[in-house]
């Protein structure tokens, strides 16, 4: 079983005795079994300190993966990283040491920049409102020779502790002959979440990697805008757990990609 931690590094709310600025760096793992923190000022926050930190929390035993889900963070840990032979991920899933942060009460908010349009050249030819039963969820795409598939284990709705009988909301969009191409482009961005924003149109907006958003699709037909409230509200009831799907067409025989998200 890999060894994952999760790590920020940012400027601390506290100053040292002489009100110099302090950046802390904070490391766990995802039961907070293991914990780590160091301070450095900020004239000494660079990645040879962190490199140096991450050598004595791991007291010669060094993760596999380094998720960081701050993005002023992320390139000097992923230096510090590459020094050790550590893949660092970007990630928004560090419950763990976001935990951490809020009983600290350390910020964790970030500011994210107004969703992007999705390229036109990606644009599938429809899509729905879909629900799978949690039971099946896994097992209907387990054996299909899909080209994407991204369900990690942590986001099964087994692991999650969710009955087989809860309903699992979802999307699914009928690409055409843009299928695959929408699938590759939406791996490469890293999806977390589908959210349904209310305005003038109303719109599906995808969260992708660390702060990217994109406007997946707009409507303004009040039956699509009571069943995109329906979506949200069995978000509520699946701890926030929903997928995505895209298909080349409503057959229901091909699938060309399939994510487990969750908000």
């Amino acid at each position: 079983m890999s060894l994952v931690w999760q790590a920020d590094f940012y400027r601390s709310p506290h100053k040292d005795a002489a009100g110099h600025t302090l950046w802390e760096l904070l490391i766990c793992d995802s039961t907070r079994s293991f914990e780590y923190t160091a301070t450095c000022l900020q004239s000494e926050a660079n990645a040879s300190w962190l490199t140096m930190q991450f050598q004595q929390a791991a007291n010669g035993n060094l993760p596999d993966v380094i998720q960081v889900f701050r993005p002023q963070s992320l390139s000097l840990i992923e230096t510090a990283g590459e020094n050790l032979g550590v893949k660092v991920v970007p990630s928004r899933q560090t419950v763990a040491l976001k935990e951490w942060l809020t009983q600290k009460q350390y910020p964790i908010a970030i500011d994210k920049p107004p969703p992007l349009p999705l390229p036109e050249n990606l644009w599938g030819e429809e899509w729905r409102f879909a629900t799978i039963p949690a039971g099946d969820l896994v097992d209907l795409f387990s054996d299909r020779p899909i080209p994407i598939v991204s369900m990690p284990e942590s986001l099964q709705p087994l692991n999650l502790g969710l009955a087989s009988t809860v309903a699992i909301p979802g999307v699914v969009i009928f690409g055409g002959r843009r299928s695959l191409r929408l699938a590759q482009w939406l791996q490469s961005v890293n999806p977390v979440s589908l959210e349904y924003i209310a305005g003038a149109p109303d719109g599906l907006v995808l969260e992708a990697s660390l702060v990217d958003r994109w406007i997946l699709v707009t409507f303004e037909d009040t039956e699509v805008t009571a069943a995109a409230k329906v979506y949200e509200q069995r978000k509520q009831q699946s701890r926030g757990l929903h997928f995505l799907i895209v298909q080349p067409d409503d057959s229901g025989m091909t699938y060309t990609g399939v994510w487990l998200l969750q908000e």
